[in-house]
């Protein structure tokens, strides 16, 4: 399938933002709106969201890190130091983001895409999966599907912690590999307990899989999770779409 693929730039409160859209050729009724892992916009989530336009979604990725610069992503290299420094700009970057930042870049993707209107999927990786949640729980309308790959930052102690509301979302799909040395099972399990034997809600765990299973470039990848859950994800996405 030929699809196209662009780079929309948009203006948020908090200065301009990227968008990363891929779609068929001609467009798609089928759209859906990705949550960026920690690691940020690079080649690897690129090429993920030409794969869902390759089967015909309309795919975008808003860029989370745009308050610190432009598109910035980071893959492994073949250098410790390299991926030491890396880690700890994430950090850096990730202390400073909150609910209500990603709530506008979110909101100002669908307005400058023009998906105002409609049902859609959505999906995130790690940080993303939070994301997925509250996109769900706060326009469920829009957002009636949605999965989360090796997701993080599930259960907190505020109020605003996505364990409290898992009875206002709907099909969800989680993946989680009990290998996972940033997101540990154990650091989700208020959320795994709320949604037990919810019958909206599919919990996968892989066996030896680490945080970040979905990338081929990374150490981490595992290709039984990356396979099975890019299958559950595209055929709910299908049964709820359409």
């Amino acid at each position: 399938m030929t699809i196209t693929e662009q780079i929309t730039d948009t203006e948020t409160a908090d200065g301009p933002m990227a968008i990363v859209h891929a779609s068929p050729e001609g467009g798609s009724p089928k759209r859906v709106l990705i949550f960026m892992d920690a690691p940020g916009i690079r080649p690897s989530l690129k090429h993920f969201t030409a794969r869902l336009a390759e089967v015909g979604y309309e795919a975008a990725i808003p860029d989370l890190w745009h308050r610190h610069g432009r598109m910035i992503g980071f893959e492994p290299v073949d250098d410790a130091e390299a991926n030491q420094a890396n880690r700890l700009k994430i950090m850096e970057m990730l202390g400073t983001l909150d609910d209500g930042q990603v709530q506008m870049d979110r909101d100002a993707t669908l307005d400058a895409l023009g998906w105002t209107d409609g049902p859609m999927a959505t999906i995130g990786f790690c940080l993303g999966a939070r994301y997925v949640h509250k996109a769900m729980q706060e326009l469920p309308h829009r957002f009636p599907t949605g999965a989360m790959w090796h997701p993080s930052f599930l259960t907190d102690d505020t109020e605003a912690s996505p364990h409290l509301t898992v009875d206002a979302i709907g099909e969800l799909w989680i993946g989680i590999g009990t290998a996972d040395k940033v997101q540990s099972i154990e650091m989700h399990q208020r959320y795994l307990d709320a949604i037990e034997g919810l019958d909206n809600i599919t919990l996968r765990i892989f066996d030896g899989a680490d945080h970040g299973y979905t990338w081929p470039v990374s150490p981490t990848y595992h290709e039984e999770a990356a396979t099975i859950g890019w299958n559950a994800t595209t055929e709910m996405f299908d049964g709820v779409l359409g």
